[in-house]
């Protein structure tokens, strides 16, 4: 049996995890339905832990069955007609064990009675593919809480809620009807993952079969910023030095108004962010040397990270990010940037590693103390300790768990 949940605190950033052992089933023969994001969109951390457990079990991902209602505008209408046309591929293979299935839904699933329509019209379509796979008794995976009124209709021998955000505070969701649905997973789920510690407190006061796992990240894929013949972007190439650099997603999240105080009290810096904006921007108007280079592929982010001279994590502190573990973190640590960030809690565990800042003056102040930081030593330092980190790592510690708690019905030795 695993230890008590008291027994299991958070590991420091110093303290190594076990390095991947050899690819051996690290689940058994114990199939795998995932109820994660879009596959082919970048990177998240469900994309990565299925990666993994796709090299040793056969894993039928299940794209995105929806948190919120689309709104009326050219993104969200642009998803729905791309969701319609791509539920007419099936179950598609996209990788050695692993299947993708685009479900149809219909696109409100806050309302009780679509989501039970929902789930209703969705669990003969996934027996039906399992048997097609040869499926027999797969464990249930989800990220999400709507994916709750499955549980019991795929014929799963167990269910994994692997809680990596905190859902209702997303701007756009219905939260008190995420939090009923998350309230009825956590009764039901046999393992409960998170990946912040106050997720982990939070969450095990509904199911004492929750684990706190942080993430991880691909060290092989963010160390090619230190290859000298990785070619710099051409859109950040000429900027002015030094680059303060911030890539991922432009929400509502993201402290714009830290962003352009700091470029205006630093006019010869440049700020790079990369990523796809759904937040209004206009604050940053005006602004010459702050610079929205838009959505980039997660293959040429190293290359990004080889022109940043820091890295940053300009988030609100608010209820959202204060239970949320930022996988760029990570990733600019692998690329040997030094970093700073708003003084969030996960972060926080890396302050032998990262600088934080709450408000502009500090924030710039902190920026350039980091910028003193560049060095060999320094950029070894951090890459040694994301070494440890690897998204292998995690998920062997996530099996060893499995195995520890769910042994026996899973045929586990």
């Amino acid at each position: 049996m695993p230890r008590a949940i008291e027994d299991m605190p958070p590991r420091p950033a110093s303290q190594p995890y076990p390095s991947p052992i050899e690819e051996v089933p690290l689940l058994g023969n114990t199939p795998i339905i995932c109820f994660g994001k879009d596959w082919g969109t970048d990177p998240t951390s469900n994309m990565h832990v299925m990666r993994i457990l796709a090299r040793t079990n056969r894993v039928l991902w299940v794209n995105s069955i929806g948190t919120r209602r689309p709104g009326v505008n050219r993104r969200d209408l642009g998803r729905l007609f791309h969701k319609l046309r791509r539920g007419f591929d099936g179950c598609v293979p996209v990788a050695p064990n692993m299947h993708v299935f685009n479900p149809l839904a219909v696109p409100f699933p806050e309302i009780p009675v679509v989501a039970r329509f929902n789930s209703a019209l969705l669990a003969p379509v996934l027996r039906g593919i399992s048997r097609r796979l040869g499926f027999e008794r797969p464990i249930m995976w989800t990220y999400f809480p709507v994916a709750v009124g499955l549980v019991g209709r795929l014929r799963e021998c167990a269910v994994i809620y692997h809680c990596v955000d905190d859902y209702a505070e997303f701007r756009g969701v219905n939260g008190p009807a995420l939090r009923r649905a998350e309230r009825e997973l956590l009764k039901v789920a046999d393992v409960v993952f998170t990946s912040s510690e106050l997720l982990w407190r939070e969450r095990r006061q509904e199911n004492p079969n929750t684990f706190f796992v942080q993430h991880g990240v691909d060290v092989n894929h963010f160390s090619r910023a230190l290859d000298p013949d990785l070619p710099v972007p051409a859109d950040v190439e000429g900027l002015p030095r030094p680059i303060v650099g911030y890539f991922g997603l432009i929400a509502d999240y993201v402290d714009l108004e830290l962003i352009a105080e700091a470029a205006r009290m630093r006019p010869g810096w440049s700020f790079a962010l990369v990523g796809g904006c759904v937040t209004d921007v206009r604050v940053l108007s005006g602004l010459a040397n702050v610079h929205l280079l838009g959505q980039r592929s997660y293959d040429s982010l190293p290359g990004y990270c080889r022109a940043f001279d820091v890295g940053v994590i300009p988030f609100r502190v608010n209820a959202l990010t204060v239970r949320a573990n930022p996988l760029k973190l990570r990733e600019y640590l692998a690329a040997g940037l030094p970093v700073v960030s708003a003084p969030l809690p996960e972060v926080g565990r890396y302050s032998a590693l990262v600088r934080l800042a709450a408000g502009p003056e500090a924030f710039v102040e902190e920026i350039e103390r980091a910028l003193e930081e560049r060095s060999e030593p320094f950029i070894e330092q951090r890459l040694q300790a994301m070494r440890a980190e690897s998204w292998e790592s995690r998920v062997h510690e996530m099996s060893r768990i499995i195995r520890e708690t769910l042994g026996p019905r899973l045929g586990l030795a």
